[in-house]
C-alpha cells in the first residue's frame, strides 16, 4: 500500500473461531474503501472447504468486481489448511503463502488479509495463522461472536496477538441482536477486559452479498480501522 497521512492502512481481519463473520467484515471494509475510490483488495491466504466455501468469491460479489479479492490456495476438505493438505497429499508452503500475501498487499492501495478460523489454526510447515499475521506486520481487527462464551475466546485472542506484538485495532461483535443479558453486557465487559474499542454489527440479511458493505458502512466507524 502507498498511502498518505490518515489514509486507511493495510489490515488483518482475524476471528476467535470459524464462522464468526470474518468474511462479512472483510467484504464490508473492502467495499467501503472501494466506494471511497481506493483500490482495496481482500486477500485469502488459503480457502478450505472449497467448494462450496469461497470467501474471496463472496467479497468479489459484494463489491461487484472480480479484482476486489484474491485467494492464494483452495483445498477441498473443510479442515485446517495444514490438515487438509496432508489428507489430500497436496503441497502447501508457508513461504509461498507469506510471499503471496505480501505481494498481494503491496499491489493494492489497501490490502485486507482475512484469517482462516482462529489464530491457532495450523496453516503450513508448522506455522499457524497467528504466525502469518505477525510475520506480515499488520494490525489486526478481531471478529467474534456476540453471545455467551465470547468473553473468554475474545480476550484470549487479543492476548495472543499482543504476545506477538501485533497491534490490535479493536473488536467487532458480529450478529449482535441484544436479546440476552450476555449479549447486552459483553461489549462493555470486553472493553474493560481488553482496553480496546468494541463495536457491534446486527444480523444482516446477506441475501445479496452487498448487504455486508452496507452493514459495515452503517455500523463500524472509521476510527476502528487503522490509518497511516
Amino acid at each position: 500500500m502507498t498511502g498518505g497521512v490518515d489514509e486507511p492502512r493495510d489490515l488483518a481481519v482475524v476471528g476467535t473461531d470459524t464462522g464468526v463473520g470474518k468474511t462479512v467484515v472483510t467484504a464490508g471494509l473492502v467495499g467501503r474503501r472501494r466506494e471511497e475510490g481506493l483500490d482495496a483488495r481482500a486477500i485469502k491466504p488459503c480457502q478450505t472447504g472449497y467448494p462450496p466455501d469461497d470467501d474471496a468469491a463472496f467479497v468479489t460479489e459484494a463489491c461487484d468486481d472480480e479484482s476486489a479479492a484474491t485467494c492464494l490456495r483452495r483445498l477441498e476438505p473443510a479442515l485446517a489448511p495444514a490438515v487438509a493438505a496432508e489428507r489430500t497429499g497436496e503441497d502447501l508452503s508457508y513461504e509461498r503463502i507469506i510471499f503471496g500475501c505480501r505481494d498481494a498487499v503491496a499491489d493494492a492501495e489497501v490490502g485486507i488479509v482475512e484469517g482462516i478460523g482462529g489464530l491457532r489454526v495450523p496453516l503450513a510447515d508448522g506455522r499457524e495463522v497467528v504466525d502469518l499475521v505477525s510475520d506480515l506486520d499488520l494490525p489486526a481487527l478481531v471478529v467474534a461472536r456476540s453471545g455467551l462464551g465470547t468473553l473468554n475466546h475474545t480476550a484470549l485472542t487479543v492476548e495472543a496477538l499482543r504476545r506477538r506484538d501485533v497491534p490490535v485495532a479493536g473488536v467487532v461483535l458480529n450478529e449482535y441482536a441484544s436479546e440476552t443479558t450476555a449479549e447486552r453486557t459483553n461489549p462493555d465487559a470486553l472493553q474493560e477486559m481488553t482496553g480496546l474499542p468494541v463495536e457491534t454489527i446486527p444480523p444482516l440479511p446477506l441475501d445479496d452479498p452487498s448487504d455486508a458493505v452496507a452493514g459495515v458502512r452503517e455500523h463500524l466507524p472509521d476510527s476502528l480501522v487503522p490509518a497511516e
